[in-house]
């Protein structure tokens, strides 16, 4: 029986400047209960909100993280070509790499992957619910509930 979520967890370079990244480590979930996104979960440290003043930091809570969800055929489309209208833009780099770039009202975000990682999350998505498929796992009224509140 294939698994309902796969779940890998991958280093990333946060890009600060032209001669300043970090790695960090993001965590990339498919659920075939929601077919048609993918996730990406960020530690709570690398959010842009400002919630609370820069004079008075804050530990995020314990377990909190930054969570991305968006098309999983952007993720797909990316690693080939240049793809993203709105708020995640993906495209391949020089090398081995994937740049990811989300973008909020609080700033911008520049990760670059390993693209290798980025497939086999891909390709387990697609053990799990395959590409063409994902209207069979889609549960209409579940989601207009959770759409309406």
């Amino acid at each position: 029986m294939r698994s309902a979520v796969v779940e890998q967890a991958v280093h990333a370079r946060l890009i600060l400047s032209s001669h300043c990244s970090t790695q960090l480590r993001v965590t990339l979930r498919y659920r075939a209960a929601d077919p048609l996104a993918v996730r990406m979960a960020f530690p709570a440290e690398y959010s842009l909100d400002t919630a609370a003043p820069l004079d008075e930091p804050t530990e995020p809570a314990p377990g909190a993280e930054v969570v991305w969800v968006f098309a999983r055929q952007l993720l797909a489309s990316g690693l080939d070509l240049p793809s993203g209208l709105g708020d995640v833009h993906i495209r391949p780099s020089r090398g081995p790499h994937t740049m990811v770039e989300l973008r909020a009202p609080e700033g911008v975000a520049l990760l670059r992957f390993e693209a290798g990682d980025l497939r086999r999350f891909l390709w387990a998505s697609y053990r799990c619910v395959p590409e063409g498929q994902e209207g069979r796992h889609l549960d209409a009224d579940r989601a207009l509930a959770e759409l309406l509140g």
